[in-house]
């Protein structure tokens, strides 16, 4: 272990010991992951240094984006989609330029289509869940090998698909649809026909982007709104596949999720109301348990997953904490859930 100032801690850091105020109050335990948010809060309350593991043992998590490059996009959408007004689609022009920047920063990484990634639960941003759909789909779309122009196009849709919430004022946030009042589900679900009917007539955007802001709540089973069809495009099932997966994390229009549960929704979905090849295109990149998540396995031991495995979302790496008898290993105890076939996560450590 190494002593560190927390003005010096990035995010991800392992706790090697715990963390206590100076009344003695406990604030976190030896093994948590230092996540960005906690630091800002760790120096209110005055907590100088801490004890964090080696290099070695930290958390690696990888991004679909580098974050200074999702944080530069998240603030130019927001800055177009804040001042934007119905129907007044001058400035709504940049965001397919920017779609077309995010469909080349996935592309510059030439590993991309092996890599597992870590897309976690947080806040319901709705500028930086637009981005977060436009980039799952475009990576989704590259992995069906669709052609760039059609690619360009769902990441038009995908940026835009939400257009219609700057026109309603429900509540969304961590609410799922189906609970709402009658009348605030009746004006939710016409989102998509609002976001669709500002830019339906604008010749620069493809048509693909616009069937994706209509479309991108309808299911193969019909279920879906606001047109209630199961013929429902290729491409906006992508874009739609993969805003249900950010949704629920984000909590726009859904309460708020762990990406195992989202994850076994779309699983147990597929086939039904989400096209088969769509899903397993989206999840064969998507981490089952994201790096820093603590679980427990089958052999009642606690672990933190600290690395994913290629092309193995459900089988990470573990840097185990605790044993089945509660006790904290004071050794280092790494296990590869793709070398150890015999152990598995249970589930989830809240």
């Amino acid at each position: 272990m190494r002593i560190c100032r927390v003005d010096q801690l990035t995010g991800n850091e392992i706790l090697a010991k715990d963390i206590v105020s100076r009344d003695y109050s406990f604030l976190l335990a030896r093994g948590s992951v230092v996540r960005k948010e906690y630091i800002e809060r760790l120096k209110e309350l005055h907590v100088a240094m801490v004890y964090v593991e080696e290099e070695g043992r930290s958390i690696e998590a990888r991004r679909i984006l580098r974050e200074e490059v999702e944080e530069k996009f998240t603030e130019k959408v927001k800055q177009i989609l804040e001042t934007h007004t119905y129907q007044h689609n001058e400035e709504l022009v940049e965001l397919c330029d920017t779609a077309e920047k995010i469909m080349h920063e996935i592309i510059a990484d030439e590993d991309v289509a092996e890599r597992v990634f870590d897309i976690r639960e947080r806040g319901a941003d709705l500028y930086e869940h637009s981005i977060n759909v436009c980039t799952l789909a475009t990576l989704t779309a590259l992995k069906l090998k669709l052609d760039k122009d059609i690619i360009r196009g769902i990441g038009a849709g995908a940026l835009l698909h939400d257009l219609g919430l700057r026109y309603i004022t429900v509540d969304y946030v961590n609410r799922n649809v189906e609970d709402m009042e009658t009348n605030e589900m009746s004006e939710y679900k016409k989102h998509p026909v609002y976001g669709y009917s500002s830019v339906e007539n604008e010749t620069w955007l493809p048509k693909i982007a616009k069937d994706v802001i209509l479309y991108h709540h309808e299911t193969l089973d019909g279920t879906g709104y606001p047109l209630k069809t199961a013929v429902v495009p290729f491409e906006c099932q992508i874009v739609g596949i993969c805003e249900t997966l950010d949704e629920m994390l984000c909590g726009v229009g859904r309460v708020r999720s762990k990406v195992h549960v989202a994850v076994e929704y779309l699983m147990d979905a597929k086939g039904k109301k989400y096209d088969s090849r769509i899903v397993d295109a989206l999840l064969a990149f998507t981490a089952v348990y994201p790096a820093g998540t603590r679980v427990l396995t089958n052999e009642g031991e606690i672990g933190i997953v600290i690395k994913q495995n290629a092309e193995f979302p459900n089988r990470p790496v573990l840097l185990m904490v605790e044993d089945k008898n509660r006790n904290r290993y004071e050794e280092r105890i790494i296990r590869n859930l793709l070398d150890e076939q015999t152990i598995f996560i249970e589930r989830v450590i809240e």
